[in-house]
């Protein structure tokens, strides 16, 4: 599958543009860690494009992503990243076994929470921050409470790598798209 066509899908089904930029961020740290770990870069990366396209049509934890793998089978996507979407939710069953599989649950939550630290930022950017700024918010659980703390922390031990490297190299990944992201600062006024 070309990233190309996972865009297409993308495009039909997700409008927030929010969640878009949350693909994008799961995308640019999946691609991150395929470099870092000699995988393929293109499968990691779609994989993580693609992993949330139901969230506005199946819009629980009950229903995402179960719902959403037929319509990905009927768009000729592999039954590996359909199988590592599936294992990315908490109610599908699906163990999460390979490293494609654990670096998608290991990068999904911690997106979410790095980008509102960057949002609370005097620099709204994702060029000057660090994970010790995520790890002072990480405390504060009323902040970003939607940020899933112990998903993100069980994410980066089942993943294998120091919870503080993984949010450091999820920054680095997202940095390459900070621009896009809108996230790349703001002029100075």
């Amino acid at each position: 599958m070309e990233r190309s066509e996972a865009l297409l899908i993308v495009e039909e089904y997700v409008k927030n543009p929010g969640l878009i930029n949350h693909m994008l961020s799961v995308e640019a740290a999946m691609r991150f860690y395929a470099e870092k770990l000699n995988q393929d870069v293109e499968l990691w990366g779609i994989t993580g494009l693609l992993h949330d396209f139901d969230w506005e049509i199946h819009p629980t934890l009950e229903e995402h992503p179960l719902a959403g793998a037929p319509i990905l089978r009927q768009r000729g996507v592999p039954e590996d990243i359909i199988q590592a979407i599936l294992s990315h939710g908490v109610e599908t069953g699906v163990p999460r076994v390979t490293p494609m599989q654990k670096a998608l649950y290991a990068c999904d939550e911690v997106t979410g929470l790095i980008t509102a630290v960057a949002l609370v930022r005097p620099s709204r950017s994702l060029l000057d921050l660090t994970s010790s700024s995520v790890k002072k918010k990480w405390k504060d659980r009323a902040f970003a409470a939607g940020a899933n703390r112990e998903e993100i922390a069980l994410g980066a031990e089942e993943f294998g790598v120091d919870l503080w490297e993984h949010v450091d190299n999820v920054i680095l990944a997202m940095r390459r798209i900070a621009p896009q992201l809108g996230l790349a600062g703001q002029p100075n006024l």
